[in-house]
């Protein structure tokens, strides 16, 4: 990637944000129309169900985005060698090169981004971004990476070849793996990746060496780093925190928002479309990025279209995350949503004598966001019990902590009528990520445990 064309080009995604919102709309409504007269023109999977469902092409400029037929992952895997656009690769050949090929950040046959995703067959799902789909979307990221700068700031700051540390899992064929170094190359940075599964030694040491001064990766495991700033291990200089790959809690941001003496900015994405919003702190909401996908909210579900990969278009796409709509920021065009709510998975599902069955999700504490919290894990114990294993600041008043933790968990429990719920409380040294994926699950599997006090 030519770094000044980068910029340049940066700079028309930076003004998008100045637009109004009817004149954002315009230009989401006109990508959108694009991209389903392609899907009509070149992709024999969207032609059938779009006629299926008795739309028309006329209708395709006029029809809202509502009244075309969804998808979900295990329709993109049955249908994929027909909902594509390219003809030379098929969803076999991928599984072939994925499974033979050591993951790294070439392209398959030199010109296809191949970012895969678990699925509940077991059989990974594939999504494909050709040269074009992934310049845009290294561009939506960088401008999220870089919100609030203006030019000027982003040109000194890029004239220092900034030093960029990546914490996270690094050795599978990961969306934001990949991203994340042609990003860095894009704007001409210098970059280190540090593996979640490197000993904390090493870590240490090659911290040191480097002296980063910015830092991307998953929360979990960038809070890892900021303990060690915090115990004094490691002495850093940071310019920016930027947060990816799972949700931000309040208490973890202010912790590395003072940890690190720097704006913390938690970027959205899903392999999906791995530039969907970015999150500047916790009273602004997740500004989504309208300029590159459709965002659609629907009895609960969420659909993405995006307006930018013509190489494998997804329209009225599920994806499995949860979240809710706000009214708009003043001055600014972008969809505002609430806190990005995560993935199905980590819902608890609970069910009393009688057969009533219903859910509590774990980031409905979010909202409490006590003093001292710093991060949490849920444990489900049985059908009608779970349990909260804590982690606090070293100074945090414990009894406090633990008193308005049961007080308002037994509010929640009232209002979800999952009182028959038992809710316990355990306080641990620190919450770790699991050292296969790099990421901290909000769920962990049930296991013995001792149990603490109970609502």
């Amino acid at each position: 990637m030519n770094v000044v064309k980068v910029l340049m080009e940066l700079v028309g995604f930076m003004r998008n944000s100045r637009l109004t919102e009817a004149q954002m709309k315009e230009l989401q409504n006109r990508k959108l129309r694009e991209m389903l007269h392609f899907a009509w023109n070149h992709s024999a999977f969207y032609r059938r169900t779009f006629e299926q469902a008795g739309i028309t092409e006329k209708q395709l400029d006029s029809l809202p985005l509502s009244a075309f037929p969804t998808i979900d992952k295990t329709v993109l895997m049955e249908h994929f060698d027909e909902l594509i656009t390219v003809q030379d690769l098929s969803q076999e050949e991928l599984r072939k090169f994925d499974a033979e090929t050591e993951a790294d950040r070439k392209p398959y046959l030199g010109k296809y981004h191949v970012v895969h995703s678990s699925g509940s067959t077991g059989k990974p799902g594939y999504f494909i971004y050709d040269e074009a789909a992934w310049h845009t979307m290294l561009l939506g990221i960088i401008r999220g990476a870089l919100w609030n700068m203006t030019m000027p700031q982003i040109l000194k700051l890029l004239a220092g070849r900034p030093r960029i540390i990546y914490i996270a899992a690094t050795d599978g064929r990961y969306g934001g793996a990949m991203a994340v170094g042609d990003g860095i190359d894009g704007v001409g940075a210098r970059q280190m990746y540090l593996d979640i599964k490197t000993p904390l030694n090493e870590w240490i040491e090659n911290v040191r060496k480097f002296k980063p001064n910015i830092i991307i990766g998953y929360p979990s495991a960038i809070k890892i780093l900021a303990e060690l700033v915090e115990a004094g291990k490691v002495q850093v200089r940071i310019k920016r925190v930027i947060s990816c790959g799972e949700p931000l809690s309040a208490g973890l941001r202010k912790l590395l928002e003072k940890n690190f003496l720097c704006p913390v900015i938690n970027i959205y994405g899903a392999s999906e479309s791995l530039a969907l919003g970015a999150e500047t702190g916790k009273e602004d909401g997740m500004l989504l990025f309208d300029d590159l996908n459709v965002i659609e909210v629907e009895n609960g579900a969420m659909y993405l279209t995006s307006l930018y990969n013509f190489a494998q278009p997804l329209i009225r796409y599920r994806i499995s995350d949860h979240l809710t709509l706000k009214t708009p920021m003043k001055g600014s065009p972008f969809t505002r949503a609430e806190i990005l709510l995560g993935r199905n998975e980590d819902l608890l599902w609970f069910e009393a004598g009688d057969g009533h069955r219903d859910f509590l999700h774990p980031l409905a504490v979010e909202g409490f966001c006590i003093e001292g919290l710093r991060d949490y894990q849920f444990r489900q114990t049985a059908p009608d019990a779970f349990e909260m294993l804590a982690e606090t600041a070293p100074d945090a008043q414990i009894s406090e902590i633990k008193t308005e933790m049961l007080r308002q968990m037994k509010a929640i429990l009232q209002e979800k009528h999952l009182s028959y719920v038992q809710f316990y409380m355990r306080f641990v040294d620190a919450i770790l990520p699991d050292p296969a994926t790099g990421k901290k699950p909000l769920i962990v599997p049930s296991e013995k445990t001792e149990m603490g006090e109970a609502v």
